[in-house]
């Protein structure tokens, strides 16, 4: 019997079996303990693969970690943006919110963990796959930042442009800085509309 071509080979299908074991071993053990308590050790062992086999797929435990909050940041963000089309003709600053909220719950879901992962992105190697991957999925977010933006007939696109970067900014320090650790994600949020309120202000009167 002929196989199918179009189907994995038996060795691509192992690979991602143990992919997904790997993912799913380090999502798991993440969420339970957070990354600073977790070993790549321990992870190896809830997937059942040895240690060498994780390394083909991320080499330290920051990559783990980067590995699997891309996937929760991409949907946080698409759950951002579907939210942003709905509020289309609201104000501004509230579309913005609509945007963020779903981002600001995801990296505060577990404050170490995405803590960590925001300062991987930014601070680590950019040029890392896993890294590159986080990096890319970041500039989604800020062009649909920008994109709501631009709609505000006050606002040009070119300083909806700046001010996706700022708010970017202002987005990171506000959901990992250890004086706001303490405060829930409706906090934050709030603390964010703030400041968002205060350069959008300025921008539509110039």
């Amino acid at each position: 019997m002929t196989e199918n071509p179009n189907r994995p080979s038996r060795r691509e299908r192992a690979k991602a079996d143990k992919q997904r074991r790997i993912m799913d071993a380090a999502r798991a053990l993440f969420a339970e303990r957070g990354v600073g308590r977790v070993t790549t050790q321990q992870i190896a062992d809830r997937a059942d693969v040895a240690i060498g086999t994780l390394y083909l797929y991320a080499v330290t435990k920051a990559e783990l970690l980067i590995l699997v909050q891309n996937q929760k940041f991409e949907n946080a963000i698409d759950d951002g943006l579907a939210a942003a089309r709905r509020c289309q003709g609201d104000d501004t600053v509230g579309t913005v919110l609509a945007l963020l909220e779903p981002v600001v719950g995801c990296i505060r879901e577990h404050p170490e963990n995405g803590r960590t992962y925001l300062n991987e992105l930014v601070f680590g190697d950019p040029t890392e796959t896993h890294r590159r991957t986080g990096l890319a999925i970041a500039v989604q977010l800020e062009e649909g930042i920008a994109g709501v933006l631009a709609g505000d007939v006050g606002i040009t696109t070119s300083d909806a442009a700046t001010l996706a970067r700022v708010i970017t900014s202002i987005i990171h320090v506000t959901t990992t800085a250890s004086v706001y650790l303490p405060r829930t994600p409706p906090e934050i949020l709030d603390q964010i509309r703030r400041q968002i309120s205060v350069i959008v202000r300025p921008t539509r009167a110039a």
